[in-house]
């Protein structure tokens, strides 16, 4: 300890000036035991909820502050680090968020910087160790979420902030680098940066030397390190680079290392590396690292590996697996997170952070996509809305018996649930398993469910498909069940489309200034009647004579309503919805959310058979559903599909029903 004070308060107060060669990095006028202890602490670290920064509460050093408390803190450093702070995979990992970055480099993936608040306040719920939620120094809207983040998220929210950036650049000291100083300027407690580890791409495509690159990825670390920061280095095109020259690509680490970085991040750039290539590269970085070290893992999904490579780092002992939600990201995409923490809480027991949430997961990944208004997809691995459905007739008579006979993991384990579809490969047990989970008296649907099966086929034969339709599954069973009553019963309707512009492009090429063409060009252009039979919900006139207190003596009612449209279908909505809201006022959190059309028979022309597919949403209760139909009148389809799905909407107000026709 006497020996230690006076050589870390050298360090501080000489002039310090580096010279590199393409061996190693050689510091003037800085003893080698102050290099020792830039190293020492921060290797040697307690772990709190921002990752690899000192613990207050055992150093008198305070995260984010410079080191200039005098020489007490140096002593406390030793006595009270952490030998846990290096994590090694399988036994354990970090989970390193970087949706918010990376993630939105991906085609058509954009978030404002509200969205960015949303995600990353979910993110901090989920508990993932870190959230990196931008590059401050390359562009106004990610140094604003910084600026904001300061006052508007809580201190545990923003211990887990992450601000990326890059090394200096080259001839040019860090301290007059401006987007060094902006990523302290966002006062996140963890930075990582990119820097440079394939020497191809060092001369060829940054245009520096060797020895350059070592000097800024080591300047730069030591730079954000004596700011009080924790810093990460992701290694670009690592395992390409370690292939064609391991020796550089290791002087890069060691470099990293030596100006006191908390974890290596080795970069699977290009997306090309195979997992047994990760492997073996991770193994042998491992052994020839002098300073055992966090490293992490940063893989992309050219080759579909980015999950696998992922995962079998991890088998070889990195600590920190960085990926994105739904593994949005450029090109093919990043890691997908929402595959490797299941499979690594469930297959490799993997101690994380998030695993007490890991019934979320579902609920996360379609959180974020309804966020960036992405389209969930349903075949992803535990968390699609297929993960865990089953269609086949003999698989669905196996899972009666038993969930593992297919399936490798229980929906539940992850927020997901099993489903069981219904076309025309199923069998009677897809029937019933329906019937049971809309909640059916099985004994009564049973005889019925071989008509029901054989009216599914029938269907799916002429173009429709229930598959991504499970609303009107399930109203075909409650409405081949004995004691079903309808909320309600559509009489008959009418469309009609009016105007006299054909030119249908020039609707959208309108002066804004000129109110009355817009008026003309964008206002209604349809007009929809339809006649309903629904429950009478007050007296008749006649029945409020006698008495103000009697109930209706006629239990339903008809009513005809009128409304406009920018279409057909949009006006038969309309006026459906006036005809049933006052007897449903339910109906009012209900809206439509996706409508898609699709022709069935092309070579039939006009006359072509269509098939319409219209999404629904309950607005109170976050409930989605959707309802098919199928006619040679797209019209007719539609409104088929409508009524299906304002019904569906009712189905748990048994007390507002029609039992009479």
């Amino acid at each position: 300890k006497t020996r230690l004070k006076p050589i870390f308060h050298q360090r501080e107060t000489k002039n310090l000036t580096t010279t590199h060669n393409a061996a190693t990095t050689c510091t003037m006028k800085r003893g080698i035991y102050s290099q020792f202890i830039l190293c020492f602490l921060c290797q040697w670290t307690t772990r709190s909820a921002n990752g690899f920064s000192l613990d207050p509460s055992k150093t008198s050093i305070k995260p984010g502050s410079r080191k200039d408390d005098g020489d007490n803190w140096v002593v406390d450093a030793f006595e009270n680090a952490d030998p846990n702070s290096v994590v090694v995979g399988p036994s354990r990992a970090l989970i390193y968020d970087t949706t918010l970055r990376d993630g939105t480099q991906g085609e058509s993936v954009s978030a404002s910087v509200d969205d960015k608040f949303k995600i990353c306040r979910r993110l901090a719920s989920f508990d993932v160790d870190f959230i990196e939620a931008g590059w401050p120094g390359s562009n106004p809207k990610d140094a604003t979420f910084f600026e904001r983040a300061k006052t508007d998220l809580t201190p545990e929210e923003r211990s887990k902030l992450s601000a990326f950036g890059s090394t200096r650049r080259k001839g040019i000291a860090v301290e007059d680098d401006s987007q060094v100083q902006a990523l302290l300027d966002s006062e996140a407690p963890t930075i990582c940066i990119v820097a440079k580890s394939h020497s191809w791409q060092v001369e060829e495509i940054l245009r520096a030397s060797r020895e350059e690159n070592l000097a800024m990825i080591e300047d730069t670390v030591a730079h954000l390190v004596e700011h009080g920061r924790s810093v990460m280095v992701d290694l670009e095109h690592f395992f390409d680079g370690y292939d064609s020259d391991s020796e550089y690509a290791l002087q890069c680490c060691e470099s990293a290392v030596r100006a006191g970085a908390s974890c290596l991040v080795l970069c699977d750039t290009n997306g090309g590396s195979m997992p047994w290539q990760i492997q073996s590269a991770v193994h042998d970085l491992r052994s020839k690292l002098e300073q055992p070290i966090t490293l992490g893992i940063h893989c992309h999904n050219d080759c579909g590996m980015a999950v696998a490579n992922s995962i079998m780092s991890v088998q070889a002992g990195v600590g920190l697996v960085q990926g994105t939600i739904n593994g949005i990201g450029e090109r093919t995409g990043n890691a997908d997170l929402c595959s490797i923490v299941p499979s690594l809480a469930l297959k490799s027991e993997t101690t994380m952070t998030c695993r007490p949430k890991l019934n979320e997961m579902t609920s996360l990944s379609r959180y974020v996509d309804e966020i960036l208004n992405r389209t969930p997809n349903h075949a992803a691995p535990y968390v699609g809305s297929s993960a865990f459905a089953h269609k086949g007739g003999l698989h669905v008579a196996a899972m009666k018996r038993s969930s593992k006979s297919y399936q490798h993991a229980e929906p539940s384990d992850v927020g997901n649930e099993s489903r069981v579809l219904i076309s025309e490969l199923s069998g009677r047990q897809n029937i019933m398993g329906k019937v049971e989970a809309i909640g059916v008296d099985p004994e009564l649907a049973s005889d019925r469910a071989l008509a029901i099966l054989n009216r599914v086929k029938q269907l799916e034969s002429k173009g429709y498909t229930f598959e991504g339709a499970e609303a009107s599954v399930d109203l075909m069973i409650l409405h081949a069940s004995k004691g079903y009553c309808p909320p309600f019963r559509v009489l008959d309707y009418s469309a009609n489309v009016y105007g006299t512009n054909v030119d249908s492009a020039s609707r959208f090429l309108y002066d804004e200034d000129d109110d009355e063409k817009v008026c003309s060009l964008l206002g209604p252009t349809a007009r929809a009647t339809v006649k309903v039979r629904t429950i009478q919900t007050s007296p008749t006139e006649e029945d409020a004579e006698d008495d103000a207190n009697t109930l209706p003596t006629v239990p339903f009612m008809e009513k005809l309503e009128v409304a406009d449209g920018s279409g057909p279908v949009d006006a038969l909505a309309n006026a459906l919805m006036r005809a049933l809201v006052p007897a449903h006022p339910s109906l009012q959190q209900v809206e439509l959310v996706d409508y898609k059309v699709r022709i069935l028979d092309p070579e039939s022309a006009t006359g072509a058979s269509t098939r319409v597919m219209i999404e629904f949403r309950d607005m109170e209760k976050e409930k989605t559903w959707t309802t098919v139909s199928v006619d040679t009148n797209v019209i007719s389809a539609s409104l088929n599909a409508l009524t299906d799905g304002f019904e569906f909407a009712l189905l748990e107000y048994a007390d507002n029903v029609l039992c009479e026709f």
